[in-house]
């Protein structure tokens, strides 16, 4: 299997979809535990979530699950979070500090690097040619990073976690007027809550991209996955009907971001 799929398109905005792959290698799965076999930090059914909400844009996804290497991490290993728990480059452990690897069977510093090479290097590659290819088009980009994580993960955060999560990593990815936008439609969306830069700031992917003064412009977009599943366990199903009211605003943001780089704004 291809480590990315692209869908091309002419809009200013790029889809980023680093989490929803669960495609794992027969020689990777062999050493996963049972804990990691479930593949329960996936961000189920994301690509679903956006698919059709903004005519034309282009999605850059990676196939491959996130504990053959996490596409939204450093590659050079750094913690987005330091002091924070968090999972590394290739995880050792799930999100709720549990070992996702056999005993004996964690992957060596050589491992790491042969799937840093493997997916996570094309993955980025891809989405580089992605930027470039339509800034060159509108002379801006906006890259939206699609996420999704479970409500409560006391070994992450505390408590119950919003709905919305905008990350531009203090403002410093995206122009003010695309942070702007995200919090009015994601604050004023009824029966939804919204933070801005909470637990979740940005990943590497938005932080690495990010650059306003160079006209391409990055934010992320963490939802609880309590706002579009029937239930965040086993077997994580897609619930349309309780995603039919998010849908409706992430469309409304989508095109706001769209229209804010095709009047000129940015």
């Amino acid at each position: 299997m291809e480590p990315v799929e692209i869908r091309q398109g002419t809009s200013p905005v790029i889809l980023g979809l680093p989490h929803t792959g669960t495609h794992v290698p027969e020689a990777i799965a062999a050493r996963l535990n049972a804990r990691g076999l479930e593949l329960a930090d996936t961000d189920w059914h994301i690509h679903t979530l956006y698919d059709g909400l903004l005519d034309d844009a282009t999605s850059v996804r990676a196939t491959f699950h996130r504990y053959c290497v996490d596409a939204n991490r450093d590659p050079a290993g750094a913690s987005l979070y330091p002091g924070q728990n968090t999972t590394g480059l290739v995880p050792e452990t799930d999100f709720d500090g549990v070992q996702i690897w056999k005993d004996g069977e964690a992957p060596t510093p050589a491992d790491v690097e042969a799937r840093r090479a493997a997916f996570h290097a094309p993955y980025h590659a891809a989405l580089a040619d992605e930027i470039a290819r339509v800034k060159a088009i509108h002379g801006v980009a906006i890259l939206y990073d699609c996420h999704s994580i479970r409500s409560h993960i006391p070994f992450l955060f505390a408590g119950k976690l919003p709905d919305f999560n905008i990350g531009t990593n203090g403002g410093e990815t995206c122009h003010a007027l695309i942070q702007q936008a995200a919090v009015e439609v994601c604050g004023g969306a009824q029966g939804y809550s919204c933070v801005l830069n909470g637990r979740f700031k940005g990943g590497w992917t938005t932080r690495h991209y990010g650059r306003p003064s160079d006209n391409v412009h990055a934010i992320q977009m963490e939802l609880a996955q309590s706002t579009h599943l029937a239930s965040e366990s086993a077997p994580f199903a897609y619930d349309a009907a309780k995603a039919a009211p998010l849908r409706a605003h992430l469309k409304t943001l989508l095109t706001r971001l769209e229209r804010l780089a095709l009047d000129g704004k940015l």
